[in-house]
C-alpha cells in the first residue's frame, strides 16, 4: 500500500514548454543543436555544481552578442503557467494527511527565482509537502539512481511503499529499478489532479 507520494514539479504541477524553449534557444544562439559542452554546463548548473554567476558568465563568454538579460530570459522561457487547481489538489492532499508528500525536482536557482516572482502561491505550494527537494540544493539529479536512494534513506522509506510521479520516462524507469511504484504521466492528456482515478489500483 502506498504511504509516500513523490512528485516531480515541472509538467506535473507547473506547465513547461520544452519544445518551444529548445527552438527559442537554438534560434537565439544560432545553433542547429545544443553541443555536448552546453548540455554538460546545463546539467552541472541544475545539479548545483556551478553557481548562477558562473553559469551566466559561461554563456556571455560563449555568446558575446547576447546580453545577460537575453540569456536569462531564454533559460526561463520553458516556464509556463501553474494552474491553481493543482495547488488546491496538493493542499487537500496535505490536509487529508493520508500520505507522506515529497517533491523531487530537477531544477535550478534561476528557474526557482522566476517561479517565486511569477507564482504568488509558491510558498503555499511548498508548505504542502513534508519534504521539498530541489536538485541544485541537494547536488543530485534525476535520472541518477543515487537521488532516489538519497530520498529513501533520508526519510527512512521502503521503495515498495512509495509512488513516484514524473513526466520523463528515464526518471520513472530509474525509480522503478529500485522497486518504487511509478506513474510516467503525459502532461498533454493527463493531469495530476486525476491521480486517484488514473492510478486507483495502487491506493
Amino acid at each position: 500500500m502506498i504511504k509516500t507520494i513523490i512528485f516531480d514539479f515541472g509538467d506535473v504541477f507547473i506547465n513547461l514548454d520544452k519544445e518551444g524553449a529548445m527552438l527559442n534557444a537554438l534560434e537565439l544562439f544560432e545553433l542547429e543543436e545544443l553541443s555536448e559542452e552546453l548540455i554538460a554546463i546545463n546539467t552541472l548548473y541544475e545539479q548545483g555544481l556551478i553557481s548562477t554567476a558562473e553559469f551566466i558568465e559561461f554563456y556571455t563568454q560563449n555568446f558575446p552578442k547576447l546580453s545577460k538579460k537575453e540569456i536569462i530570459e531564454a533559460w526561463n522561457y520553458i516556464l509556463c503557467d501553474f494552474p491553481p487547481k493543482r495547488l488546491d489538489f496538493i493542499k487537500q492532499l496535505a490536509k487529508d494527511n493520508k500520505y507522506n508528500l515529497i517533491l523531487l525536482s530537477n531544477t535550478n536557482e534561476l528557474h526557482i527565482n522566476c517561479i517565486k516572482e511569477n507564482v504568488p502561491f509558491y510558498e503555499e505550494f511548498k508548505s504542502a509537502f513534508n519534504v521539498f527537494y530541489l536538485s541544485h540544493e541537494i547536488n543530485l539529479r534525476k535520472p541518477n539512481t543515487n537521488i532516489f536512494e538519497f530520498v529513501l534513506k533520508e526519510n527512512n522509506l521502503k521503495a515498495e511503499d512509495c509512488l513516484f510521479i514524473d513526466d520523463t520516462i528515464e526518471n520513472t524507469q530509474a525509480a522503478a529499478k529500485l522497486g518504487i511504484h511509478v506513474w510516467n504521466n503525459n502532461p498533454k492528456i493527463e493531469d495530476i489532479i486525476d491521480l486517484f482515478t488514473i492510478k486507483n489500483n495502487l491506493f
